[in-house]
């Protein structure tokens, strides 16, 4: 099964791909800068919630540059193997747009 995202940059705005306590089988991860001139710039985390409030966070990449009209493929399933307090996230660049597909 897969996951479809447009995922259109915003200050601060962080979009939840796969929730914490989900089922996590991802196999791979493709992100697409739909931009036809710019650069867009990625943050792919994982990241938990905890009743605490200590939050923990674990950048799988961390403000990559996807060239435009490029793609970004993450197929290694050993990289999503993580806890199912952990989910994952995603943010982009302010002005960045990218389309994402999560396959599980």
């Amino acid at each position: 099964m897969s996951k479809f995202y447009n995922v259109t940059g915003s200050t601060g705005v962080t979009v939840e791909l796969v929730a914490p306590n989900a089922a996590n089988n991802i196999q791979s991860v493709l992100l697409t800068n739909v931009h036809a001139t710019a650069d867009a710039t990625v943050t792919l985390f994982i990241q938990d919630d905890p009743t605490s409030g200590t939050t923990r966070t674990y950048n799988i990449i961390h403000t990559i540059a996807i060239p435009a009209d490029s793609s970004l493929f993450l197929d290694n399933p050993s990289m999503f193997i993580f806890g199912e307090e952990f989910g994952l996230y995603i943010t982009v660049g302010s002005s960045d747009t990218v389309d994402v597909i999560v396959n599980q």
